[in-house]
């Protein structure tokens, strides 16, 4: 039986991955290297690295293209990447998608400009647009970001319809992180031949089955094999109580990551999962949680390993 996502421009199990840094700050290039690989190896389809998850926009220019081009380097398939590539101003955008185009991957993620509020659809369409324009590149690849609970900047319905008759086979999908299940459905539903993904995990599966394409998630630094599940058999009537059983396991390791701050919550995760205590580091102005936070969450995951494999 067809998986009906898999009819879309990119589809599957994508990882909003984080970085590591070092003590200094600095993106750790060989322990976010390991990440990938084993990403990849728990059955993630690919990475969205340098997105909100990964603490994009506390890194400059220059580390985030060089944390691609390590990543490729490494052996690491481009078109297995998503690269968040966004910036509040156009010149800079069009750096960063122009470099990750050229690197050759599968797409890129851009956010709004989300520095002014209250702008104007045409004000969005104009960025969009400057920044298509400005990389000239027939293979471009886009994949829009709708967080307004993070940019405070919504992308509606009439200008997603608009940037797809503007640059068709361009813009091919949208992240929907509204925490919103009716805010994805209706980009699902509004357009045809376009990648909706679910920015939560838990979401994934009502949204494929109302059309939608996968998810690009933070909880799936930890939790790929679950999703994978989910993903490939969701659609076959006698894998429901598989596909059942996965999905609950989504649910609460997405509870626990939301126990604490997110971002922090899921890097302390990882430093318990990769046995890496450098994976807790965040960048200003996000902090690390507590000790006693970082135990009460290592508990938590134990016992939810305990129940997995009980």
């Amino acid at each position: 039986m067809t998986n009906p996502a898999e009819k879309l421009p990119i589809h599957g199990v994508f990882c909003a991955s984080a970085t590591p840094v070092r003590d200094d700050g600095a993106p750790d290039h060989a322990t976010f290297i390991t990440h990938c690989r084993a990403l990849i190896e728990e059955g993630c389809d690919g990475i969205a690295l340098l997105g909100t998850t990964g603490e994009a926009n506390s890194f400059s220019l220059a580390q985030r293209q060089d944390l691609l081009e390590r990543v490729i380097d490494a052996g690491i398939d481009p078109k297995r990447l998503l690269p968040g590539t966004s910036q509040t101003n156009v010149p800079d955008t069009v750096t960063l998608v122009r470099h990750a185009v050229d690197a050759g991957v599968k797409a890129t993620v851009v956010l709004p400009p989300f520095y002014y509020k209250g702008v104007s659809d045409e004000g969005l369409f104009r960025f969009y647009s400057e920044v298509i324009e400005g990389v000239g590149r027939n293979d471009l690849k886009i994949v829009l970001y709708h967080i307004p609970p993070t940019s405070q900047i919504g992308l509606s319905l009439p200008l997603v319809g608009r940037l797809l008759e503007a640059f068709p086979g361009i813009i091919v999908g949208i992240k929907d992180s509204s925490g919103k299940l009716e805010s994805m459905e209706s980009y699902a539903t509004a357009f045809e031949n376009f990648s909706v993904f679910s920015g939560a995990d838990p979401f994934m599966l009502p949204l494929l089955r109302s059309g939608g394409a996968g998810c690009i998630t933070s909880s799936s630094n930890l939790i790929g094999r679950h999703l994978r599940v989910v993903f490939d058999h969701w659609h076959e009537p006698d894998a429901e109580a598989r596909v059942a059983r996965a999905q609950e396991r989504i649910e609460a390791w997405r509870n626990l990551s939301n126990a604490y701050v997110q971002l922090p919550t899921v890097k302390a995760m990882l430093a318990r999962r990769r046995n890496h205590p450098g994976w807790a580091r965040v960048r200003p102005p996000l902090v690390e949680l507590t000790e006693d936070e970082i135990e009460t969450v290592w508990a938590r995951m134990a016992e939810l390993e305990a129940q997995e494999n009980g």
